[in-house]
């Protein structure tokens, strides 16, 4: 398979694969893996995800 990144998402998969220690393939596979529980998330919770922060306090994020 053969796609094109923006430099942004370019960018985004090098930070993650240093981060990681893992290759690009490994990396890309797990972010799709990941996209698809978010997407099943939003559709449940209506559009936003909550997150609990390790300090107990929780922040929201809206995805559109």
């Amino acid at each position: 398979m053969t796609f094109n990144l923006t430099p942004r998402g370019a960018d985004a998969l090098d930070s993650a694969c240093a981060r990681t220690k893992d290759t690009k393939t490994d990396t890309i596979n797990r972010a799709l893996v990941v996209y698809n529980v978010v997407l099943g998330l939003i559709e449940r919770g209506g559009g936003q995800l909550s997150f609990q922060r390790q300090d107990g306090n929780f922040e929201t994020v809206h995805l559109l």
